[in-house]
């Protein structure tokens, strides 16, 4: 997959851009309903002989539009987004640079320079997509603002139960903690990155040592808890349990949550590595113990908990490719 980063105005030279068929969207979290969008812009592709193509906007328009909200914890940063959509077997990714210019051009404008200016030749969004200023274009526009250059398909509501599956939905979910209900939403389960950096060591003097997680991006942490997690490093899964949380029993809280994974049957000096936790299921809240047997015979519960979850969850199916 080709990654193009846009600024405005654009800079691109239409003829060297092959014919496209595009998805548009932001697409935070890449969920199913987003894939629908993403996979019908590569089949219309396949059928009229295009090169796929995806484009995003970075950073999320509220921070832009919103001033007061600089800050934007994400589903899916940047960096997982685009592997996601890579996986999906896209041709082209652009990448808008959201910028407060950008946002003020009319419907038509960024029609002529964003997709007639790129060489659309299909363009694909969902029902609820706007574009232009104070997304003033539809999809029942479009086809007015395409000056006949070319065509375009709506992808219907997609929908999970009867409810609309959004990046709102699934921010929710992740907050209360939900974390198993993801995969029906995601089509996977969600994922953290980052890298293992020198905990306090503590865990190793009672027999559980940890890989402590140093996120490396803006991600939605889910709260405070133990957690069955898988975890990935040196490409390879292994399950394990997380905790997520201030580790009340040894000190007075840290200030940040602190992401410690222990894995079973593991013993490799990984620090520094890059790793990705998979965040299944919710075990239990974070509790403060009188002692280090009281915490011993507690995280061994939690260990077998999470091996008992994955034998059951992991016959029934498996996120990976």
């Amino acid at each position: 997959m080709e990654i193009k980063m846009l600024d405005f105005p654009l800079h691109m030279n239409k003829e060297e851009i092959p014919p496209l068929s595009i998805a548009l969207g932001y697409f935070d979290g890449v969920h199913r309903g987003h894939q629908q969008v993403i996979l019908e812009a590569k089949r219309s592709a396949e059928k009229f002989g295009f090169n796929s193509a995806v484009m995003t906007f970075d950073p999320h328009p509220s921070v832009v539009l919103r001033k007061n909200d600089m800050h934007v914890h994400y589903i899916t940063p940047l960096s997982e987004k685009m592997e996601i959509i890579a996986d999906l077997g896209i041709d082209y990714l652009y990448i808008v640079h959201f910028t407060e210019e950008f946002a003020n051009l009319l419907p038509q404008e960024f029609v002529d320079h964003y997709i007639i200016g790129l060489n659309v030749k299909h363009v694909v969004a969902g029902f609820d997509y706007t574009y232009g200023r104070m997304g003033k274009g539809t999809m029942e526009s479009l086809p007015f603002h395409s000056r006949g250059q070319f065509t375009s398909t709506t992808v219907p509501k997609f929908t999970c139960g009867d409810e609309k599956v959004s990046s709102t939905w699934i921010r929710k979910l992740l907050k209360e903690g939900q974390t198993e209900q993801l995969y029906g939403l995601l089509g996977r389960y969600y994922t953290t990155s980052g890298s293992v950096i020198h905990g306090d060591q503590r865990g190793r003097t009672i027999g559980f040592p940890t890989a402590n997680v140093d996120l490396n991006d803006e991600y939605i942490v889910p709260p405070v808890g133990v957690y069955a997690v898988r975890f990935k490093v040196e490409g390879e899964w292994f399950n394990g349990v997380c905790n997520l949380g201030y580790r009340p029993t040894f000190k007075n809280k840290a200030a940040a949550k602190s992401i410690e994974v222990h894995l079973f049957d593991f013993n490799r000096n990984i620090y520094g590595q890059k790793v990705q936790v998979e965040w299944h299921q919710y075990l239990r809240n974070e509790q403060k113990f009188s002692g280090i047997d009281e915490l011993v015979a507690q995280i061994e519960k939690d260990k077998q908990n999470a091996i008992q979850y994955f034998q059951v969850n992991h016959s029934k199916k498996s996120s990976h490719h």
